[in-house]
């Protein structure tokens, strides 16, 4: 089951945070179709957060089809995101965490790794030898 954190200080509205965590989830496996999503009062136990945002987002996630309301019976996972196999996301989760640790200790900071991988991911090829 997935445990929603909610970053006040960002300018991301909570429910599209909440909306985010369930797709990452999703993208990593974490979440697979049947999985049922915590409760809203679960969530707002944990978050903080006002149950109509938690609803909010729910319905969001419904509207794109990743998950179903069942009356009475709570939230569930109706689809997936992922493409890669689970074995294969460990694998390159690991990779990833050992490059983050190595880029800490060369002393950038968070910021410094998330513009990092923004660059790559966006084929920004600027101070790169042909």
């Amino acid at each position: 089951m997935v445990e929603f954190r909610v970053d006040r200080s960002g300018g991301l509205p909570a429910y599209l945070q909440l909306v985010q965590q369930v797709r990452e989830a999703l993208r990593l496996g974490w979440l697979a179709p049947g999985d049922r999503l915590p409760t809203v009062r679960e969530v707002v136990a944990a978050s903080g957060v006002n149950p109509n945002t938690v609803l909010k987002a729910y319905r969001e996630l419904e509207l794109v089809g990743l998950v179903e309301a069942r009356q009475g019976s709570g939230t569930y996972v109706k689809a997936t995101l992922g493409t890669a196999s689970p074995e294969l996301m460990v694998e390159l989760r690991a990779q990833l965490e050992k490059w983050v640790h190595g880029a800490r200790q060369a002393g950038l900071e968070d910021e410094d790794i998330h513009a990092l991988l923004g660059a790559v991911l966006a084929g920004d090829m600027k101070g790169k030898e042909s």
